[in-house]
Order: structure tokens, then sequence, then C-alpha cells
């Protein structure tokens, strides 16, 4: 048997989480990554890897932040995003210090923890060998009429607050010894924060929403008399996922803890085979780079693509919703910003890049307000947090490597967020040439860099998809930028065009900032309301899974190091290096 060691690990703020290991004492370049229930904590795992009886594999389990011998306040995080962003760090973590692949890491996972594990398989891709999901808690069962809404006015009017679970051993297991374990475990947490509970209902929305971009092995083992959560919500996302490696198995009169039922060893032999199945398999990844062609995302693309019929309920709904947007709507400021210029307009971002809603009148600057704080105007100022976030990353590395630092961006807009970035640090080693197509953009942040006296930017006209443009780069950068451009555009291949003429100018070793939209859920509204610069053309989006950019990207010459993604799910910012020249 493994023997079973204690440690604690920096997440991505620092924040020392503690996890358990069973290592064999052969050192193995496999590995599972257990994450336990809301409530629990990792040392609740022992039985259940005890009776899997894998004695050459590695077993690694955490106690999830405000959990067992995490620290934080007991049930609590900023947001849900904030435990995602933990697995990421967590997962790289065990990845680097064992030198264990991310091809060679199966994430095993149960109820809260099933979903936590799919949101970040969902948006950040890595390319892990499979899921074992147990009684993933995508829909949690309340017993109160309108409980969820209920909740989100409460936490407006309350702020942060907690509610007890109800859940006891007994609603768990038929197994009396398990029952007592969890009702007398000191290190079990009783009671959940309903910002976090809120981010469970959401990320499960989500989810079964947009199950295919979840593309490794996926086994989901469901409790059949589980009170606890919905057993419909785990059909739908089941039946969501496009991959062909996929399984789901039912135990009648399970409750909800499935690892630990009275008859557990039902699902964990499943488990077994299904992991030594994967494990013998030859890994297979999916090709998207035609997935602009063939794929859900170009039929949902084409879907929102068609017009309406004006008499149907969302037909009718979307008209007065522009109609009122086109006549009292322009009393907001930036309603009337978007009509005149286009909604995805460079300007229009600036304007949402400062949030100070204007407007005529009172009236008018609360319609701003309203309009500013869309969820996909939010996740546009998050993606901006973001993005200097990781510039600034890769400003570390270059001065590490004692280099100048020289930057290009293809669609640069009015650049606000690279300005920003650049005049809060010293910046005498740094100089950038910002390209954008649009005349007008380039005369704007020309004007602002020199108003905040940054003499080595450069603004020039450019065309991020004409080879002959981006064949005048000439200033050897060694940051190339792109951002919030390839998202307004469903083809792929002028795209990988673009992404390789960018790759052919930067130095090797040198680094690529890039964003994505995998998810946004306003596509609909966006594409029926709203216009967008070109043309006053109705605003259409593909979405593209964060694999699918991920596999463009790598086809232009770059290995993806690093990402963030706002709580919402719809923008990613990632950071790749230059390994190697484009494929052709």
């Amino acid at each position: 048997m493994q023997t079973v060691f204690e440690h604690t690990m920096k997440s991505w703020d620092d924040t020392e989480l503690f996890y358990r290991s069973w290592q064999p004492k052969k050192k193995s370049a496999k590995a599972v990554i257990l994450f336990h229930r809301g409530h629990e904590h990792s040392g609740r795992w022992q039985d259940v890897i005890e009776k899997l009886n894998m004695p050459s594999m590695n077993f690694f389990a955490w106690d999830a932040r405000g959990h067992g011998k995490s620290p934080g306040e007991r049930g609590y995080a900023d947001d849900f995003s904030t435990l995602v962003k933990d697995v990421d760090s967590f997962v790289r973590h065990i990845s680097d210090k064992y030198e264990i692949p991310y091809e060679n890491i199966i994430i095993m996972a149960h109820s809260v923890g099933s979903v936590l594990v799919s949101t970040w398989v969902h948006d950040y891709a890595p390319p892990i060998r499979g899921l074992v999901l147990g009684s993933p808690a995508l829909r949690i069962r309340l017993y109160v009429p309108f409980a969820i809404p209920g909740l989100r006015l409460l936490e407006k009017i309350k702020g942060k607050f907690f509610i007890s679970s109800y859940v006891k051993g007994k609603l768990l297991t038929h197994d009396i010894a398990k029952q007592h374990s969890y009702d007398n475990d000191p290190l079990i947490t009783p009671k959940i924060a309903v910002n976090i509970l809120l981010g469970v209902h959401d990320a499960g929305t989500r989810l079964i929403a947009d199950a295919g971009a979840i593309t490794p092995p996926v086994l989901i083992l469901s409790s059949g008399a589980d009170f606890v959560v919905k057993q419909s919500a785990q059909r739908q996302f089941y039946n969501g996922f496009k991959n062909l490696r996929k399984e789901m198995q039912t135990f009648p009169g399970f409750l909800h803890d499935t690892f630990n039922e009275k008859d557990n060893h039902l699902p964990i032999s499943k488990a077994r085979m299904f992991i030594s199945d994967v494990f013998a398999r030859k890994v297979e990844r999916p090709d998207f780079l035609n997935a602009d062609k063939t794929g859900y995302t170009k039929d949902e693309y084409e879907q929102v693509k068609r017009s309406l019929p004006l008499l149907s309920p969302k037909g009718l709904q979307f008209a007065i919703t522009r109609f009122l947007m086109k006549t009292i709507g322009k009393l907001s400021d930036g309603i009337q910003l978007g009509w005149s210029e286009g909604f995805d307009s460079g300007v229009m971002l600036d304007y949402v890049y400062q949030n100070k809603p204007k407007g005529l009148s009172l009236v008018g600057r609360l319609m701003d307000k309203a309009f500013l704080d869309s969820p996909g105007w939010k996740g546009i100022r998050r993606r901006k947090e973001n993005l200097e976030l990781l510039l600034n990353d890769a400003f570390t590395r270059l001065r590490h490597d004692k280099t100048d630092i020289r930057i290009t961006e293809l669609a640069t807009g009015h650049g606000r967020y690279i300005l920003d970035a650049i005049k809060n640090q010293p910046h005498d080693d740094i100089s950038a040439l910002l390209r954008d197509f649009s005349d007008e953009n380039v005369a704007a942040g020309a004007g602002r860099a020199t108003a905040l006296g940054l003499d080595k930017i450069t603004f020039k006209q450019g065309d991020a998809f004409d080879s002959a443009s981006l064949a005048e780069i000439d200033n050897k950068p060694n940051i190339g930028i792109i951002s919030g451009l390839y998202e307004l555009f469903p083809e792929n291949e002028p795209v990988l065009n673009s992404l390789k003429g960018l790759a052919a100018k930067i130095e090797k070793d040198g680094y690529l900032i890039y964003t994505n939209q995998p998810w946004h859920p306003q596509l609909e509204f966006i594409a029926h309301v709203l216009t967008s610069h070109r043309n006053g053309e109705r605003w259409v989006m593909r979405r593209r899974t964060q694999q699918e950019m991920d596999q463009l990207v790598e086809a232009a010459g770059f290995k993806k190091i690093d990402m963030k993604v706002d709580e919402f799910g719809i923008f990613t910012v990632s950071l790749a290096q230059k390994i190697s020249p484009p494929k052709n």
C-alpha cells in the first residue's frame, strides 16, 4: 500500500493549501487527483484509495480553501472562480513537483468537487487523461420554492452570509459506521457561504449548456436514491458530451455519498476499470482546427445567425428590446455610443473600461449603469485586469533574462489597458508598436500615450489579417498581443494565418498573450439586438472553446504556459511561449 504524506502548496494568491499524497514505493509517472465534496476534506478519501487497490499509482487529494486543514473562513471563498483557480494551481503543482505530465493525470471528484473540476476542465482545457465524476452537484435540491432567486435577493440585501447544510450522515449513506464518522468528524464544515452555493448553481447551468467543450474521457457515477442533488441534471450533462469515450452508471438505492455507500465496492470497481482502461489506451486528442466548418459551436453560430420570425416569442421580445434601446435607451451615453460606433468597436471598449455611467438625466445615468453592469461588460473589465496581470508576468520573465521588452499588439483600439500597464511600473526598458485597423483609434491612442509621457510607444495603422501588413512589423517583438480581435471573426483560417504572421516576427522564446471567448450567456441577445462596427451589421459571434483556441495558437508555434478567466467563464486570457517555427 502507498505511504501517506501531508503537505502544503501555495495557490495562485499565495494561500497555503493542505493536501495529502499516497505515493508508491517505486516512483510512478501516473496519478489520480481527488477532490472532495462540499463540507468535507481529503482524509475522507482513505477508504476509497484502499479499495481502488492500485498500488503503483500516485494519489493526491486536497483540503479545499475553507475546509479541513486548509486556511480560510469555513465554507467560504470570495467566489466560485477562486476555487476553480485553486484547482488549476493544485494540479499544476502536482504536475511540476512530482514530474507527472497532465496526460498522465486522471481527476476523480465527488458532488460539489465534481462541479468544480468540470468547470476547470471546461474553462482551462487542460490535457488531462480522464475524469471520474461521482454524483456531480449540478443542481442541488434546496426543497424551498424559488430558493435560488430568494438567495440572490438576500445576498444583495445582506452581503456575505451562510446557511447550514441540512445534510446529515443518514442522507449520505446507508453505512451506519460511515454515518457516525461523518456526523462526528471535527474537520467537517457544516455551513456554506451563499455566494459559493449560487456559484455552484451558475457553474452547473453553464456546464449543462456547454458540456461539449469537455473532451477528455468521462465516467459519471450516479446515486439512484439521491436526496441531495438532482440526477436529471447529471443526465443532461452526460448527454451533452460530444466525446465518444463516455460512460454513466447509476447505482439503484444509493444515497448521495456514492463512494462511501454500503456497497461502495461497486462504484469503486467501476472507477478502477475506467482508470485502468483509459491509461491502457493511446491518448487521442480531438482536432479542433476545423471547428469553424464542423462542430457544435458552428451549429450554434448558424442557428444564432438566422433571423427570427417577428411574431415568434423571441423575435417579438428582441424587437421590443431593440426598439426601446434605440429610443429611450439613447438617454444612456453607452447605448448611444454603441448605436453610433458599434457595440464591438474600440471606442465602445474604451468606454466600458472607464466604467463611469453617463447619460441625460438621472434616468439616463441609471440606464447606463445597468448597461455597464451586464455580464459581458463586467467580463471585459476583468479581461483587462487579467491582461495586465499576464503582461506583468511576461515583463518579469523577460527582465529575469535581462532582456529589453519589445511589444507588438495587432488590434489595440485606444490601447488603454496596455498604456495603463506600462505607466504603472518602471518602463525605461519597454518599447511598443501598437497597431489598429482604425486610423481614429491610432490617433486617439497616440494622443493618450503622449499625454502619459510614454515616448517609446508607437501607434501605427495595420491590418491583423493581411500578410503584407504583418510583414511590416519591424520592432523585433518578444511579446505579441492579440486581445478581443479573433472573437469577432468566426473562421479559423484567417485567425491561424494572422497568428503565424505574428509568430514569424516574435523572437524565439518570446511570448504571446491572447484572449478568447469560450462562453457567453447573451449570444442570442447580442446577435438579435446589437450591431457591429462593421457597416452596422448584426453582431453575431461564434464561440471558440478554449481547446480550439489553444490548438490554433499551438499550430502557430506556441505552447500555453498560463491562463486566467473571469468569474463568469466568459473571457479567458492566456500566456504562451514561442517554441518552434509555425507548422505548414
